[in-house]
């Protein structure tokens, strides 16, 4: 029996670019230091060769530039696919994706389309302090018209990057810095996975812990501490914050009666108030034994001191001990 091909985060994400310009002229990328360089963290590395500067297009330093010319070109016809080099600089970009990418579609009656992936690397973990480490994807999912992604495995990234490149919508796609060195099985065919559909990444019955990103991993990690205490984990990963599949949520909720959840940007008016929101709503708030407990980033800007960086951002002890406050509670 042969072994599952493995792949890092980051090499699902070039298979999945590459596949689709094979077979889709339209696909196109464009970025900062994409082309001989392969992008800041590699990504795009040895696709300028097999696709040609036409379609691996290197551009100025200019977020605003960037986006404005990918909305324009996705407007017209094509289907880019955008890097960012950091997702903080999307704040440079924002009147064209908010007030342009986002609406064009509902201002022209459905008639206009907006074919457009904006891919980025977000998060904290690299020691590159506060203006290239934060987590702005509650700011992109307050937005109608964008959808959010925030892939945690190496499968989730590539099936979600295909469903967001054959999407009509622009599309917000998160990428955790520390997730791109990580490994999983990816199959080498070509696959997509649902856009809005959350997969529970581990059953359990005492709590259920909703976590994003690089939080699943550390999720998964604190799940199995806690289980040598009797305390059986549930992890329920969105991978898509826009649309959210909340009734995979609830329904996990309804069956522990206990949640927390936990992300790594700033706790207040961070996306883990609206899934709160959205469960003491529904009908799972019948059901909840304690009340709900939001874990997120402290209201500092990303230290570069590297004790410090961690400090600002929940960590697998931290999960831990909101878990048993939770299930403790009385």
């Amino acid at each position: 029996m042969s072994t599952p091909r493995e792949l890092t985060y980051l090499e699902a994400v070039r298979e999945c670019m590459s596949q689709e310009m094979r077979v889709n002229e339209d696909v196109f990328i464009m970025g900062e230091d994409i082309g001989l360089y392969g992008g800041a963290f590699g990504v795009t590395r040895g696709m300028l060769e097999e696709f040609g500067k036409e379609r691996v297009r290197n551009t100025p330093i200019s977020e605003a530039a960037i986006a404005g010319a990918a909305v324009g070109a996705a407007m017209t016809g094509m289907r880019p696919i955008v890097e960012l080099q950091f997702s903080d600089f999307i704040t440079i970009a924002t009147d064209q994706i908010v007030n342009q990418a986002a609406k064009n579609r509902y201002m022209f009656g459905g008639k206009g389309k907006v074919p457009l992936v904006l891919r980025t690397p977000s998060g904290s973990g690299t020691g590159a302090a506060a203006q290239h480490s934060q987590s702005l994807e509650a700011w992109m999912a307050h937005i109608p018209g964008l959808k959010v992604i925030q892939p945690s495995t190496a499968y989730d990234a590539k099936g979600l990057l295909k469903a967001a490149i054959d999407d009509d919508n622009p599309v917000i796609f998160y990428e955790h810095k520390l997730l791109y060195r990580t490994k999983g099985h990816v199959p080498e065919e070509s696959y997509c996975l649902p856009i809005g559909k959350a997969d529970i990444k581990r059953a359990g019955t005492d709590v259920t812990i909703v976590a994003t990103a690089i939080m699943v991993h550390k999720a998964l990690q604190a799940a199995v501490e806690l289980e040598k205490e009797g305390i059986s984990v549930e992890i329920i990963d969105p991978r898509t914050l826009v649309p959210l599949d909340i009734e995979t949520i609830v329904e996990s909720v309804k069956k522990t009666g206990r949640v927390v959840v936990v992300h790594e940007a700033v706790k207040r008016g961070g996306f883990g108030g609206e899934i709160a929101s959205l469960i003491v709503e529904s009908e799972a708030f019948d059901y909840l034994d304690a009340p709900i407990k939001r874990l997120g980033g402290k209201s500092v800007p990303i230290p570069y001191n590297p004790v410090l960086e961690k400090a600002a951002i929940p960590q697998e002890q931290d999960i831990i001990q909101a878990v048993k406050e939770t299930v403790f509670r009385r």
